[in-house]
């Protein structure tokens, strides 16, 4: 017992003279971690209104699983709930391989000026809002936009696929793309990068190509990136990108691209029905903690190592 807390003394002390060491890399993480805080911590304390009827003026009063039944019976939340896992499925798992594309492509243009050119170009859409983004997507699938021109050229009858349902996904999926490939990329090209250069030397020595070392070098060592950020993406399944939706959203395509958050938007901020709002949020996020755990286990089974 006393070993033990020896131990815990020393790790303790360890800790603190890491924080004093490194304490302005520490003050620098301070505003993120104040959001978190604020924005998210506390904000857990709010879900118990999923279990009460709100009232503005007077004592909340406790209903226990009322919302859940009302946001399961529903009509409407079936078709929602199916849209918003087929939209995150299809931005989770369908564009999963393109950032570690892309960032093997990088590796093997090199630091040459017009390699820093693609790097630069491809990270400037993350910092755009998705307000510009839609902005541009619009106007480019609008009347006299590029596409249509592009269609004119071919011959081809000019559709307005934004208002089009068979089309607005697919849409929506290139922009994500467009916005996120670039941006994404960094942790897998800085992996590769992190790579020794006597593993290349060797393999070189050996006779290995540049195929066989992107196989056999580089693919190994992006396993535990690609299985980490794949088991953080799948705890957002249940969010399929509340700002997106609403700017690429109208009256004819709402159906097919209505999800959670954007119901949630609706009943909780725009019919101040809190409680109702609450209920649905809640249900997304348990859903999204009981998804991470899930493929933490099953990755651990399957590769013996998880996220953490």
């Amino acid at each position: 017992m006393a070993k033990e807390l020896q131990i815990r003394k020393k790790s303790e002390v360890s800790t603190w003279q890491r924080v004093k060491k490194y304490k302005w890399i520490y003050l620098m993480l301070l505003p993120a971690l104040l959001y978190f805080i604020f924005f998210r911590v506390t904000a857990i304390m709010g879900m118990k209104l999923a279990f009460y009827d709100y009232k503005i003026v007077g004592e909340n009063t406790f209903v226990g699983m009322k919302y859940f039944k009302m946001l399961f019976e529903t009509p409407s939340f079936l078709n929602i709930l199916k849209n918003t896992l087929l939209i995150s499925s299809i931005k989770i798992f369908l564009l999963f391989p393109f950032p570690v594309i892309f960032a093997l492509l990088l590796n093997e243009v090199g630091r040459s000026r017009f390699g820093k050119f693609v790097q630069v170009i491809s990270y400037m859409p993350h910092f755009l809002s998705w307000v510009i983004i839609a902005g541009i997507w619009i106007d480019a699938f609008s009347q006299g936009g590029v596409v249509s021109s592009l269609m004119g050229m071919f011959g081809i009858e000019y559709k307005n696929l934004m208002v089009n349902k068979n089309a607005i996904i697919p849409i929506l999926t290139g922009s994500e793309m467009w916005r996120s490939v670039g941006w994404d990329s960094i942790i897998y090209l800085s992996a590769i990068l992190g790579i020794s250069k006597e593993l290349y030397d060797a393999a070189a020595i050996d006779g290995a190509g540049r195929w066989k070392m992107v196989k056999h070098i580089i693919l190994p060592a992006l396993a535990i990136p690609m299985v980490t950020v794949l088991i953080l993406n799948v705890g957002f399944i249940m969010s399929a990108g509340l700002d997106q939706i609403l700017n690429f959203s109208n009256d004819a395509v709402l159906s097919r691209i209505d999800i959670i958050d954007t119901y949630v938007y609706r009943i909780g901020l725009v019919n101040t029905q809190y409680s109702f709002a609450t209920a649905a949020s809640l249900f997304k996020g348990i859903i999204g903690t009981v998804l991470i755990l899930a493929t933490d286990f099953i990755s651990k089974r399957l590769t013996g190592k998880g996220a953490w």
